[in-house]
Order: structure tokens, then C-alpha cells, then sequence
């Protein structure tokens, strides 16, 4: 590998402004997709093969975590033996692929266009993209608290998490990371189908994200300080909610982002038709305006930059 002289800090600093500039082209074989679909093919045999379901599911998580952690090693190790440059340059084009600021930036700010165009069927399709529930009759209130509450969530599993983990074990860490968050988005469903094959999954994504959420909750408050937002408000609503959602991680980011934003998060949601109510975050100091997506979205930016300031100068510093 080429001799940089923070050492992976660079490839990082690289890999984040490929995403702030080209996003995630469709055109382009994402590894995050491709590990998606080898879960679900693992999924018949691997039920097949073992009587019960939860030791299925077990077999097909280490599998996924194996085949992406192997084939990573050796794709890196393959590029490094050619030239270390390539090695490098491999390893900064993992890390892009982990990293999804300007996809979810480009997610919400869609929806916002939709809604200011008065055009609610397309924002109700924009933000069918980014979230679990159905979309079909909301209307432009909850298609605005839908798009600010994915923002706030998506900060951490398609952000921050992966920071952290590019910055502990470099692209290795990072692509297990987004592997293990892809089993839970394909396995991690408290339905009959997968509440045993998917515990594992479920479970494993709820320890791996548990110090990241946390951390990131600590600095949004800074980042809404920098952005003239409600830094004291983040604080104590992080504090007050944060542990009221049904996910051990989620709560702590939608929590700090309501309390930053004054806004309300969480009420009625429908997911496969089924009605349920997601515990409410934050204090309704206002309604929830279309402009709230963009304030998210820069949210979720100076807490990403922050976030990468703040464990690089931790790393300095131990180092």
C-alpha cells in the first residue's frame, strides 16, 4: 500500500468526496446489492438444510459475513500485489461504496421537489424509496415526517456507522459493517416468516450499530449549533426519547434531530397494511414544513463532517 502519512485517513477523505460528487450511479455494481441478493438466495437452501429456522439463520449470516469478508481480502491483496497504487486506490473505492451521504441527500431533496410542485402521488413514490411503510396515503405532513424521520435514521447506518468502521479496521471493517446491515434490512423482520431466521441478523446489527448510534447522537447537538438549529433541544430530547423506539439504535438519532429541528417525529405508520404506532420523539414546537427535509439534509451533512473531524482527531491522538 502507498505510504500515506495519516495512514488510511486519506483513503477516507477520499472515499467520502467520491459519494458527496457521484452518489450511487445505477449503472455501477454495488456490493451492497450484490451481498443482498446472495442472502436471499442462501435463504430456500439454507432452510432446506437445517430443521430449525434460527440455526438457519445463523448459517446464512456467517455465510454472508464469510463470503464478503474473503472476497474482499483478496480483491484488496490482488490490487496491492499489482501495484500499491491500485492497491489504494481499490481500498478508496470500497470505502465509497459504503458510504451513502449523497444518495439519502438526494432521496429527500427529490421528495421535497415533488411536494413544492404540489405533485404528492410523485412524493409519495420519492419516499416510498426510503422507507418500510406504505406510502400510498399519505398525506403531505406525512410524507414530510416520513422523509426527515429516514434522514435521521439513515445518518447512522448509511453514514456514521460506516465512518466508524472504515476508521477502526479500514474497507475490511467497513464492507462487513454494511454486510451485516444488509442481512437485517433482508432477514431482520419481526414476522412469522423471519422472527426465528432473522433474530441473528437482527441481532447482530443491533450490537454493531449500538456505539456508533450513540456517538452520533453526541454530535448532532454540535453540528445544529454550527447550523443556527436548537443544539440544547437535541440534547435533551436525545436524552428523553432516545431510548423510547422499538430499535435500541434508531431512536437516538430521530430523537436528537426532532429535538434540533423543534419538530414532532414518530405517531401512526402502515406497514403491509397493518396499522401501528411508532412511539413519538420530540416536543411539537412547531408543525413540520416542507423546508424541514432540507434542514435535515444539511443536518445529516455537518454531522457526517463532523463526525469523520472528530474520530480522525481521536485516532491522532491515541496514535
Amino acid at each position: 500500500m502507498v505510504n500515506w502519512p495519516w495512514g488510511s485517513e486519506y483513503q477516507i477523505a477520499a472515499a467520502l468526496l467520491l459519494d458527496f460528487l457521484l452518489g450511487d450511479p445505477r449503472w455501477l455494481p454495488h456490493p451492497v446489492r450484490l451481498i443482498g441478493r446472495f442472502a436471499a438466495w442462501l435463504e430456500t437452501p439454507f432452510r432446506r438444510m437445517f430443521r430449525h429456522a434460527g440455526a438457519a439463520g445463523i448459517a446464512a449470516a456467517l455465510t454472508v459475513l464469510s463470503a464478503t469478508g474473503i472476497l474482499t481480502c483478496l480483491v484488496m491483496r490482488g490490487a496491492a500485489s499489482i501495484h500499491p497504487l491500485l492497491g489504494d486506490i481499490v481500498s478508496i473505492l470500497i470505502l465509497y461504496t459504503c458510504f451513502a451521504a449523497r444518495d439519502l441527500v438526494g432521496h429527500a431533496l427529490s421528495v421535497h421537489a415533488a411536494l413544492k410542485r404540489g405533485r404528492i402521488e410523485e412524493a409519495r413514490q420519492k419516499v416510498s424509496y426510503i422507507v418500510g411503510r406504505d406510502t400510498d396515503k399519505l398525506d403531505g405532513t406525512a410524507v414530510i415526517r416520513a422523509t426527515v424521520e429516514s434522514v435521521a435514521e439513515s445518518t447512522v447506518d448509511g453514514v456514521t456507522a460506516p465512518l466508524f468502521y472504515a476508521l477502526l479496521g479500514g474497507p475490511l471493517a467497513a464492507i462487513l459493517y454494511k454486510a451485516v446491515s444488509t442481512l437485517d434490512s433482508t432477514f431482520g423482520y419481526k414476522n412469522e416468516r423471519y422472527r426465528d431466521f432473522g433474530r441473528a441478523s437482527a441481532r447482530l446489527d443491533d450490537l454493531v450499530n449500538y456505539l456508533p448510534a450513540r456517538l452520533t447522537a453526541v454530535i448532532i447537538p454540535t453540528a445544529a449549533l454550527i447550523l443556527g438549529q436548537r443544539p440544547i433541544q437535541a440534547v435533551r430530547i436525545a436524552l428523553r426519547d432516545g431510548r423510547r423506539h422499538a430499535s435500541p439504535n434508531s431512536g437516538w438519532s430521530e430523537a436528537a434531530f426532532a429535538g434540533a429541528l423543534g419538530i414532532q417525529l414518530g405517531g401512526p405508520v402502515t406497514r403491509a397494511g397493518k396499522p401501528s404506532i411508532m412511539p413519538l420523539m420530540g416536543d411539537p414546537v412547531r408543525p413540520l414544513v416542507n423546508s424541514d427535509i432540507i434542514r435535515a439534509s444539511f443536518l445529516m451533512l455537518a454531522t457526517c463532517l463532523l463526525f469523520t473531524v472528530a474520530l480522525i482527531g481521536l485516532k491522532w491522538l491515541v496514535s
